[in-house]
């Protein structure tokens, strides 16, 4: 049996971006999930100026999507016209062709100026109209090898959790999508708005690293867990100063041995690696903030012992400098 889902925009009284989430016959659904809970979900709170959401059929009905589902989309290739955001969700095979009246819309768009944006294997959208040619881009891992051999032009880099050129922008794997996402409403919003959808997911608001860093990992233990919980919201909040891991495993009641193997069992990362991976998360919060401090302000205040110390972790997590992530906030 299957399931007829339609999805109506409700945006009547939004005046923000019109986001087009492309639908199609064989759509998968997770990451057609991901663009309607960021950019179609009612969101009040974030007032009158927030996203403008509905899906845009490529072609004639009725639309299957993956698990069952049918999906009856708002409007055809016409909507793509005045979209100022299109999400090309995951494609329905690396090899299935691209129509020939899909490229010419989208391509449409992108000289009018809308942004494009592709979750995991819909970058085989976007590479088919040509708009990644000689530049940078992402996929999903399992994918990149068949995209890298159908388009050798594209200087793709799985390892990247998603790729923003300004005017189109890739994300790797399906969780990766919410990444993005995020990323967008960062830069369309500023941090507090990215922050406040993240809660709501309940995911990070940042996360770093490539895809490589997801390995299997043991489960925490529950009580484990709760009993650091208490301990990590102190950290988080004093990340300004300095910590040493034998005064934090004597705050947490534990030994020195028994919080490191614990508290990477919690939170994936080493208490030091983790450290300086929310102090660059917080540094990139300041960066966008606080647009009249100083780099070396900023550094004190995310317990970086030196602007340097701060350049050194922020390249090699983020891949630009402060400065250089500061600069594309001051553009915008």
């Amino acid at each position: 049996m299957q399931h007829s889902v339609k999805i109506m925009p409700g945006t009547s009284s939004l005046s923000g971006p019109l986001v087009a989430v492309l639908v199609y016959d064989g759509l998968c659904t997770f990451e057609f999930g991901v663009a309607y809970e960021v950019f179609g979900l009612p969101r009040p709170e974030m007032g009158p100026s927030w996203y403008r959401y509905a899906t845009c059929g490529i072609e004639p009905g009725p639309l299957h999507a993956a698990g069952g589902l049918m999906v009856e989309p708002h409007a055809g290739l016409e909507l793509l016209e005045k979209a100022d955001l299109i999400i090309v969700p995951g494609w329905r095979g690396i090899g299935s062709p691209v129509p020939a009246n899909l490229v010419d819309s989208l391509k449409l768009a992108h000289r009018r100026g809308a942004r494009l944006m592709s979750l995991c294997s819909g970058i085989a959208v976007l590479a088919a109209c040509g708009l990644l040619d000689g530049r940078e881009a992402t996929t999903h891992w399992r994918y990149a090898a068949d995209i890298g051999a159908r388009h050798p032009s594209i200087a793709l880099d799985p390892d990247r959790l998603y790729v923003d050129l300004g005017d189109v922008l890739t994300a790797a794997g399906s969780a990766a999508a919410l990444d993005l996402c995020l990323h967008v409403i960062r830069r369309d919003f500023g941090p507090d708005a990215a922050n406040t959808v993240a809660r709501r997911l309940v995911v990070p608001p940042h996360r770093d690293g490539g895809q490589a860093q997801f390995i299997e990992r043991p489960v925490p233990r529950e009580r484990e867990s709760a009993r650091l919980a208490p301990l990590i919201d102190w950290l988080r909040q004093n990340l300004a100063v300095p910590h040493r891991i034998e005064t934090i495993a004597a705050r947490s009641g534990m030994s020195q041995r028994t919080f490191q193997r614990r508290f990477e069992e919690t939170t994936g990362l080493p208490p030091g690696e983790w450290l300086v991976a929310e102090r660059v998360r917080l540094a990139r919060e300041q960066l966008e903030r606080n647009l009249g401090a100083s780099l070396g302000d900023i550094a004190a205040s995310c317990g970086f012992n030196s602007l340097e110390t701060m350049r050194h972790h922020f390249r090699r997590r983020v891949g630009v400098s402060p400065a250089a992530y500061r600069a594309r906030f001051c553009s915008e």
